[in-house]
């Protein structure tokens, strides 16, 4: 076995070394891209304070924000060098490509950089941990592989495999191409239809519902064109699908009845704006109001804290009770009795004087106190109150009017009454001997 540390096996090494460096480093075409690259870290240091002064403003007229436009650009703040020296340098790249010099160093350093940005972004714009990981995975594979030349080799091996199906070449290549475009597009649309919901979320010009169909339609159009654009992208035929997607149209039409009934309830409730996001309305026994409207079904919240979810056929095919319709008024009838002993004129005085003192029962309209009958035990009297935010509850506000009105009663020494049964017996029918049943003729 040779010695490697031996003299001649350490001279042959660094001649070897010395004539790479001779042939392949130290050759006035790579000292000038090295060069270039040098000048283009020195330009980017010179001019990414300018940057990071830029991107501070624009933090400030966000007012704190902490969404991922934010964070974005905090990220550019914090990256301004190497992103203006990618930017440099690929300009120098294309350059120089078309030059004797060529432009090899420049392009790794371009590969580097570029796998740099998309790592940092990456960790702002996907939130998913393992998401991250496979993203930086990936970029520096790619780095990796164009630095050493293997790249466009990979992706022909990639693309010669492959199978022909119907005049359209699939090929694995195809299908990552695919794969990828399509996330970045599906992603690219989900945020879209975030921000343009958000921004009709503020709109005061816009009603609730319509907030929210307008926020429906976008996200359906905007996924159904990220579909499209990606199919396309790859070659695929559209129009070899269009008896396909009729056929498969019908068929889904046929299983999925009551979805597409729920989903086409949901935009007739959105449109005829019967009800909307933050309506209190009764369905059945219960009420609650509307937290969310989507394109199946209706979140309804009561105030036990119990999510229902209605389906919007439900809510179009039966009596629904809107109690923010046309307006928050709400009427409620409060029984009340009183004693046959007690003046019902002075009663009716004091209930109104309890009323008033509860908050939350409005002044105009008007609250009043009827006479609605006489009962077995008592004078019937009914107190009608108005209130104007039934999403607060409505036993409570009920509780505080019978409580100030108890109140009330027993200083004024009103009695409030409970049923009574008299039971009268005759004297002369106490120990009388009954007289027997004349026997049958």
């Amino acid at each position: 076995m040779p010695n490697i540390f031996s003299a001649d096996t350490i001279n042959s090494l660094l001649a070897r070394a010395e004539a790479w460096l001779q042939q392949d480093v130290l050759v006035i075409g790579n000292l000038i891209q090295l060069g270039g690259v040098l000048v283009a870290l020195v330009l980017a240091r010179m001019a990414s304070p300018a940057m990071q002064r830029f991107c501070a403003r624009l933090r400030e007229r966000l007012g704190g924000s902490s969404g991922w436009v934010a964070r974005a650009v905090q990220e550019l703040e914090e990256n301004t060098l190497v992103i203006i020296w990618l930017a440099l340098q690929w300009l120098m790249f294309v350059l120089a490509s078309g030059t004797p010099l060529g432009g090899n160093l420049i392009e790794v350093t371009v590969s580097l950089l570029a796998a740099w940005v998309v790592i940092q972004f990456t960790s702002i714009l996907i939130a998913d941990r393992a998401m991250r990981r496979l993203v930086a995975f990936l970029a520096w594979t790619v780095a990796a592989l164009n630095v050493v030349d293997l790249l466009d080799p990979l992706i022909v091996i990639l693309d010669s495999a492959s199978v022909e199906i119907g005049g359209f070449h699939l090929s694995v290549m195809v299908v990552i191409k695919g794969m990828i475009l399509f996330s970045v597009l599906l992603w690219t649309a989900l945020i879209a239809s975030r921000t343009l919901e958000r921004r009709l979320a503020v709109s005061e010009r816009l009603t609730p519902s319509v907030r929210v169909l307008f926020g429906q339609l976008s996200k359906i159009i905007f996924i159904t064109v990220a579909i499209v654009v990606s199919l396309a992208s790859v070659g695929v035929d559209l129009t070899a699908f269009a008896v396909f997607t009729g056929a498969l149209g019908v068929g889904i039409g046929l299983g999925l009845q009551k979805v597409v009934a729920n989903l086409f309830s949901g935009v007739l409730l959105l449109i005829d704006h019967s009800i909307k996001p933050g309506d209190v309305i009764a369905v059945g026994t219960t009420y609650g109001w509307i937290n969310f409207m989507g394109a199946r079904y209706v979140s309804v919240i009561t105030r036990d804290g119990i999510e229902h979810l209605i389906p919007n056929e439900t809510l179009i095919t039966t009596p629904v009770e809107n109690w923010s319709f046309s307006n928050d008024l709400l009427r409620l009838k409060i029984p009340i009795g009183v004693s046959y002993k007690n003046d019902p004129h002075r009663a009716i005085a004091l209930i109104i004087e309890a009323v008033d003192a509860v908050p939350r029962v409005l002044k105009e309209p008007r609250p009043v106190v009827l006479l609605k009958g006489f009962g077995d035990s008592s004078v019937d009297l009914e107190a009608r109150i108005w209130i104007n935010d039934p999403r607060n509850g409505i036993s409570n506000v009920k509780s505080e009017v019978l409580l100030r009105v108890w109140d009330s009663f027993h200083a004024a020494g009103i009695e409030i009454p409970f049923p009574q049964r008299d039971i009268h017996i005759k004297s002369d029918d106490i120990g009388a001997p009954r007289t027997p049943p004349a026997p049958a003729a």
